[in-house]
């Protein structure tokens, strides 16, 4: 395969990257939209946000480990046309049953093609050569997170705030459609008899499906479900998830299982996955909050709220292409420099906001979103490379799967640790947005520090220029 055949097939996984995860920021400055035009109730709005994050954190394991073992493409292409039609849905949606159950499938879609673009990755790309397209893929992640609310606002202002954020899906659509047509030309497929035929280990599916589903449950709905009653489902997760591992030990013995432990062993596959738990549960909040905090407290647009958070894009996108070009020659410093500036670049938004609390906000921590996006290009990537480096081919598709679930699991932590100082803090003191943001960007700072601790040890890990293991073809 020549090497201009692997950048497009690399090409068109990190657009559909680039889609699933746009969908998880993206809705976030549609909510008044979403509200006006369909009467959403709170209940149905939280499903909304948080069922999408659930489903798609549910698949992602299962997901990786069927295109191990039967190939790619075709879980990738398959994943992709669900997301497309679901999309589709979502925008046609008359009632709020209707978008909740087509956002459920939408996640589930997400879940199931975002795994394989790491998986293809590993697949045809030598280890040496691996850094520029992980780079590329962590960019992807990072800009798409923090561009979501820019994209959303500009849909809604061009499309008007009644039916606006109809748009918000259907721009999935044609996208999607021409991501499906190029997979086919681009992304190679795996012979039939080289498919492995090995059994994909549906209890274990089960099990982590179920633990997973009640460890997020009670984080998602944090805003709606207040019975304490909710915190019983952490001890049921833990005793699913402890019944899981005794069950894939068991069965890893006889057979290859859905999640395999000896990765684990690896030292940069388990600190990175831990870096980038602790990471995604700081990272992710900041844009929730922020929206909510310019668009609600300060009443500035969709559009303007979008604009805000555009200076942590441009510095994310810059400082991960970067990243991925020099990570195999600084290893894991360099995602401790970026711990360190996204954990200053918090900081000073912290300060700044005690000085201009007002309307004069989104100017004011333009600069300190800057400085927070460029340690957030030099985590994202460079850990993501760092942390699959010495995963065998065969297992990539699977090892990216529980690394992605890490991150959509600290995602939702952070939304509900985050979120919940914040609403408990203007509840506390009703108007006071700026009291409340900032309250809640201690909570995200210590998020970073925590990484940065997790990073620490491991920061000799920097990945061998001997490595010579040829892609698979």
């Amino acid at each position: 395969m020549s090497n201009r055949d692997r950048w497009r097939a690399t090409g068109v996984g990190l657009v559909a990257v680039f889609m699933t995860l746009l969908d998880v920021s993206i809705v976030n400055v549609a909510i008044p939209s979403i509200e006006a035009g369909l009467n959403l109730g709170p209940a149905a709005l939280q499903w909304v946000l948080a069922g999408y994050a659930l489903t798609f954190g549910l698949l992602l394991v299962p997901a990786g480990r069927v295109g191990d073992a039967r190939g790619r493409r075709p879980v990738f292409v398959t994943g992709l046309a669900l997301f497309t039609v679901s999309s589709a849905a979502a925008g046609l949606a008359r009632s709020p049953l209707w978008l909740v159950v087509a956002r459920l499938v939408q996640g589930a879609a997400a879940g199931v093609a975002t795994p394989q673009v790491a998986g293809l990755i590993q697949q045809l790309f030598r280890p040496v050569d691996r850094g520029r397209p992980f780079g590329l893929l962590g960019a992807t992640v990072g800009v798409s997170t923090a561009v979501g609310p820019l994209l959303g606002g500009a849909i809604i202002q061009i499309a008007g705030a009644h039916e606006g954020w109809r748009w918000v899906f259907y721009i999935n659509v044609p996208v999607g459609i021409a991501a499906i047509t190029l997979s086919f030309r681009w992304i190679p497929c795996r012979p039939p008899e080289q498919r492995r035929r090995e059994s994909l280990d549906p209890v274990g599916v089960l099990l982590l499906g179920a633990g997973i589903v009640l460890l997020l449950l009670p984080l998602v709905q944090e805003g709606q479900w207040t019975s304490p009653l909710r915190w019983l489902l952490f001890p049921a997760s833990a005793a699913l998830l402890a019944l899981f591992l005794a069950w894939e030990r068991r069965f890893g013995r006889h057979a290859r299982p859905v999640i395999d432990l000896s990765l684990f062993r690896v030292r940069s596959y388990a600190l990175g996955s831990l870096i980038a738990l602790l990471y995604f549960a700081g990272f992710t909040a900041i844009f929730f909050i922020f929206t909510l905090y310019i668009q609600i407290g300060l009443r500035y647009s969709a559009l303007q709220a979008g604009l805000a958070v555009t200076p942590f894009a441009l510095g994310s996108a810059g400082a991960a292409a970067l990243g991925g070009r020099v990570v195999n020659r600084y290893g894991r410093p360099l995602v401790v420099i970026g711990l360190v500036l996204v954990a200053v670049g918090l900081g000073a938004m912290y300060g700044v906001l005690h000085f201009v609390p007002g309307r004069g906000a989104p100017l004011a921590t333009a600069l300190p979103l800057l400085i927070a996006g460029i340690g957030s290009g030099l985590v994202i990537s460079p850990n993501q490379t760092l942390t699959l480096s010495e995963v065998p081919v065969d297992r990539a598709g699977s090892a990216a799967g529980v690394l992605q679930t890490g991150q959509r699991i600290g995602a939702a932590v952070g939304i509900g640790a985050i979120g919940s100082v914040f609403f408990n803090s203007l509840a506390a003191a009703p108007n006071h947005w700026s009291s409340a943001f900032r309250l809640s960007l201690l909570v995200a700072i210590a998020f970073m520090v925590a990484a940065l601790l997790a990073a620490l040890p491991d920061l000799r890990t920097i990945p061998s220029r001997h490595q010579s293991e040829q892609p698979s073809r």
